[in-house]
């Protein structure tokens, strides 16, 4: 059974049925599955409930019966997606999109509607019926990388640019011969900050004549791995939900480190290939050696 592969059909079957009464039972019925395990499935694949992801699919097809001048009242749009009054159908587009719909009907604004959001293709265990994305406890050995540093602020809008930017730099410093794994390590340099510093590099001790080029010993750390196919920059809240129900059904915890995360690719040469994740945790007592 291809879990990603139901939920991307089921994610196009919602966006056919917003206009109809859907609930979990309703949704699973059609992939003939338990709405129990379904539910639980598409918990952990869009890290969002299915209720959630309805109700917010909803709303954004409300943009464009709102936007179009020639359509219906609110209430009518309101009663067209399925809620049950103007007043409830108000309160969750301002929770939203932080403006009501008559503001948006009236023109103060303008928001374009998002398309049906992609899975995020990762494996996938069940432990004690809870779906999980599958991980590894495993050691990252101490190994000495050399690339480039730089900071980004994860808060601006540049911050992609920006990492791809010095990812390609690394690259252009990098012989095609060279076969080699690449890391992209995050570390916070603030505390509750959503600045980051960032080392793109390959393992070993190489000179790159470039500012901001350093080689840093990552010391060795016991974490979580996860394998992920995308690009990291477009999954971050897939991975924030991932990782805080690994912590929760695995009863695992956080390392205190300044280590954020540690992005692995098998071939320098290929940054747009499945990859995998590092996360530190604690080794919990009576953990054994790996």
């Amino acid at each position: 059974m291809d879990h990603n592969k139901i939920i991307e059909r089921a994610l196009i079957y919602i966006e056919n049925h917003l206009q109809q009464p859907l609930t979990v039972e309703s949704v699973a019925h059609a992939f003939n599955m338990s709405k129990f395990y379904f539910h639980r499935l598409f918990s952990a694949v869009m890290g969002d409930s299915l209720n959630q992801y309805i109700l917010s699919r909803r709303l954004n097809a409300a943009l464009t019966f709102i936007q179009d001048s020639s359509s219906s009242s609110l209430t009518d749009v309101a009663y067209r997606l399925n809620f049950g009054t103007q007043a409830s159908f108000t309160r969750a587009f301002k929770r939203q999109y932080g403006v009501t719909p008559s503001a948006m009907k009236a023109g103060s604004s303008t928001l374009l509607p998002a398309p049906i959001p992609p899975v995020i293709r990762r494996p996938l265990k069940n432990i004690n019926g809870d779906v999980v994305t599958d991980f590894t406890l495993t050691e990252f050995a101490e190994t000495p990388i050399s690339g480039i540093a730089f900071e980004v602020d994860l808060a601006a809008d540049d911050y992609r640019k920006k990492i791809r930017a010095h990812s390609a730099l690394l690259l252009s410093h990098v012989d095609k011969t060279v076969q080699s794994p690449c890391y992209v390590i995050y570390s916070n340099c603030r505390p509750d900050s959503p600045t980051f510093n960032v080392l793109c590099g390959i393992p070993g001790r190489i000179e790159i004549d470039e500012p901001y080029s350093f080689t840093v010993d990552v010391p060795q750390t016991f974490c979580a791995r996860f394998s992920y196919s995308g690009d990291l920059l477009d999954i971050g809240d897939v991975l924030k939900s991932d990782y805080a129900r690994f912590l929760k059904i695995s009863r695992q915890e956080t390392a205190e480190t300044d280590i954020e995360l540690i992005q692995a690719f098998d071939d320098v040469h290929q940054l747009d290939s499945t990859y995998h994740i590092y996360a530190p945790i604690k080794k919990l007592p009576g953990e054994p050696d790996l």
